[in-house]
């Protein structure tokens, strides 16, 4: 049992590296493997639940840690790796379709990077920073427009952000996203100042 959450967080990275793969087979001209249209919307079907599956990994194995109390270093290092590998690939991925501007990916990645810089300080001089209400709610919103756009991309149910409204409720899910994104980066380093500002 206390080795189910690693198994979830390394499943979840090999999930991914699958869902990379399957959805560059396409029937674009500039795609990295051609395939017919219909090869391409099974392969992206596939992808899109592999990477679902991929999201519930990431519920479960934090969830199953605290439950049994098989909180591990292993669980505390590779679980925020994973969760960055999945963000940064499935949005890499709408932002490759041209379903997002590349400033989205931007603040992301910016976002990502100067936490984990931060999280790393902070385990250098022994202070664990946990995820806070801003950084659980960040992580809901992202993996919501993860969903809307991946309905969009393999048009389920002949769903598309380009009809009707849809336009401008997905520019402003993606606003929403960077504001909370930054939003919540910028409360880590608020309430941690003292770690890099002694280092100043």
């Amino acid at each position: 049992m206390k080795h189910i959450p690693n198994i979830l967080t390394i499943s979840r990275i090999v999930l991914i590296f699958c869902f990379v793969l399957l959805a560059n087979f396409d029937n674009r001209n500039d795609s990295c493997i051609q395939v017919s249209e219909y090869a391409s919307y099974i392969c992206h079907s596939v992808a899109l639940v592999l990477a679902v599956i991929a999201g519930i990994t990431d519920l479960l194995d934090g969830y199953l840690a605290r439950k049994f109390n098989v909180v591990s270093d292993f669980g505390r290092l590779m679980d925020p790796l994973a969760d960055k590998i999945f963000i940064t690939a499935t949005f890499v991925e709408l932002l490759d379709y041209g379903m997002m501007p590349g400033w989205v990916l931007t603040a992301i990645l910016v976002r990502e990077f100067m936490v984990t810089g931060l999280r790393t300080l902070a385990t250098s001089k022994g202070v664990i920073i946990a995820a806070d209400k801003w950084g659980k709610l960040k992580t809901a919103l992202q993996m919501t427009t993860l969903a809307v756009g991946g309905a969009a991309w393999i048009k389920l149910g002949g769903f598309s952000l380009t009809a009707g409204c849809m336009p401008v409720v997905w520019n402003v899910m993606l606003c929403l996203v960077v504001f909370v994104t930054l939003s919540s980066g910028l409360g880590y380093f608020i309430r941690f100042r003292k770690l890099f500002w002694d280092t100043i």
